[in-house]
């Protein structure tokens, strides 16, 4: 028997997938070779990329051993945040397991570096929902607005491009802090290029050049060539749960840029006179090292998934976000799924398809930070890993489903398989399409 014919097997046999399901999945996929070589190029690009960073700053077995307590001179932990710097062509970084998630290093960046009586202005529309606690949007304790931090916000137009007028009238003397959130959040919008980012930086530093710029980096990392702070950002943030960390990272997050900005953060995130000097390793600078070694590789394989859903579900009829063809930005698929009860098979069938807690069915609920229940779908290594497969999506019009992630390309497509197996099974999609 011919390898495709035990593969066709395994998904009808092993994996319960229809027929119809699986050939219609694998007619899209062989329109898609040419599509996957150009990501399999950049993920060359940027591999070289990372492996030059580590050998430029003498990484040795030394950088992988344990540190506690204090963690004074610990050099995995130093020569990491270097390696960071160079790969983001910054002038320095903080690359911490204390960093516990995406939000928190967005937080820590916004409050090092804002004081009361600043302004902060996103020219982009709302930033991603967990943020508007930390803004003060939503009122939360602790949030910059209770320590006198303004914000101010600029709305893209409809077709996702730039209000430039008013962008012009929204900064002004107070304006100290601009933030671009690059991927689309919650939201229907494109995500921003890098060459769209500095186009938004180089016009917003022509009005105020002395403005710090902070790119939210969250699902954009080595999906490009370069990244926001060759396009002049200040600083770059992120999460070691998403592209950088390779899936092998189990916790911690990273800002990158200006020495002076991650500097502010060091003091914040420690304490004021200790900064950067402290902060114990804990014994994982050997899972943060190989997980930005493979971070090219494993990102190329959720935009492998990405492209193939978008491709999937547009020629079901759902409109996608980016569409099939679109050049891609970030890691994350958006598919416009019109009910409660299609999101909740989608989520149910990339679930299905997880290497842990494949037995469970997800349900709705009121989680932290969001105003209306969402769905999530994540049977992952690490707890809340989006760079692994996973799906969600709030509960509400017009039921949006984002998909993200999977460690390789083969298993983001048996996800996206599953996930139109359910709407199949429910007779929840237009089966004369397939």
């Amino acid at each position: 028997m011919r390898i495709d014919d035990k593969i066709k097997q395994q998904y009808l046999l092993n994996m319960g997938i229809d027929e119809q399901v699986y050939t219609f999945a694998r007619t899209v996929e062989t329109e898609l070779k040419q599509r996957f070589e150009e990501i399999d190029a950049i993920a060359e690009y940027n591999q070289l990329k990372v492996t030059a960073a580590l050998q430029k700053n003498r990484v040795s077995a030394e950088c992988f051993q344990a540190s506690s307590g204090y963690g004074y001179n610990d050099l995995g932990r130093d020569t990491l945040e270097q390696v960071y710097a160079d790969v983001f062509r910054a002038e320095d970084a903080l690359v911490r397991p204390q960093i516990t998630c995406g939000t928190h290093a967005l937080a820590l960046a916004l409050m090092s570096n804002l004081r009361p009586g600043d302004e902060l202005l996103s020219p982009v529309g709302k930033p991603y929902d967990t943020l508007e606690e930390v803004i003060g949007i939503r009122p939360s304790k602790g949030s910059l607005a209770e320590y006198g931090v303004t914000y101010r916000q600029v709305d893209l137009f409809e077709d996702g491009s730039f209000d430039f007028e008013k962008i012009k009238k929204a900064i002004c003397e107070k304006t100290k802090l601009v933030t671009i959130q690059r991927s689309k959040g919650y939201q229907t919008r494109p995500t921003l290029s890098v060459e769209r980012i500095e186009e938004l930086i180089t016009f917003i530093k022509g009005i105020k050049p002395d403005v710090i710029c902070m790119v939210d980096n969250c699902y954009g990392e080595f999906v490009e060539e370069r990244e926001p702070v060759e396009a002049g950002a200040d600083m770059v943030v992120g999460s070691l749960i998403k592209n950088p960390g390779g899936g092998l990272a189990p916790v911690g997050g990273y800002i990158a840029g200006k020495r002076k900005c991650v500097e502010n953060a060091a003091y914040r995130l420690t304490s004021p006179g200790l900064g950067k000097e402290v902060g114990a390793s804990l014994g994982i600078m050997q899972s943060f090292y190989q997980g930005l070694f493979l971070a090219p590789t494993v990102t190329a394989g959720a935009l492998k998934g990405a492209i193939f859903a978008a491709n999937i579900y547009e020629k079901l009829g759902f409109d996608v976000i980016p569409n099939a063809e679109e050049k891609r930005h970030d890691i994350i698929q958006a598919v416009t799924l019109g009910t409660p009860e299609r999101l909740i098979a989608f989520c149910e069938g990339i679930q299905r398809a997880a290497p842990v807690d494949s037995y469970v069915t997800p349900e709705p609920w009121d989680m932290p930070g969001y105003d209306a229940k969402v769905i999530m779908a994540a049977g992952a290594f690490v707890q809340g890993s989006s760079i692994e497969l996973s799906a969600d999506g709030p509960l509400k019009p017009p039921y949006a489903v984002y998909f993200q992630g999977g460690l390789t390309w083969y298993h983001a497509k048996l996800g996206i398989i599953w996930s139109l197996q359910k709407l199949y099974e429910r007779d929840l999609v237009d089966k004369t399409r397939m």
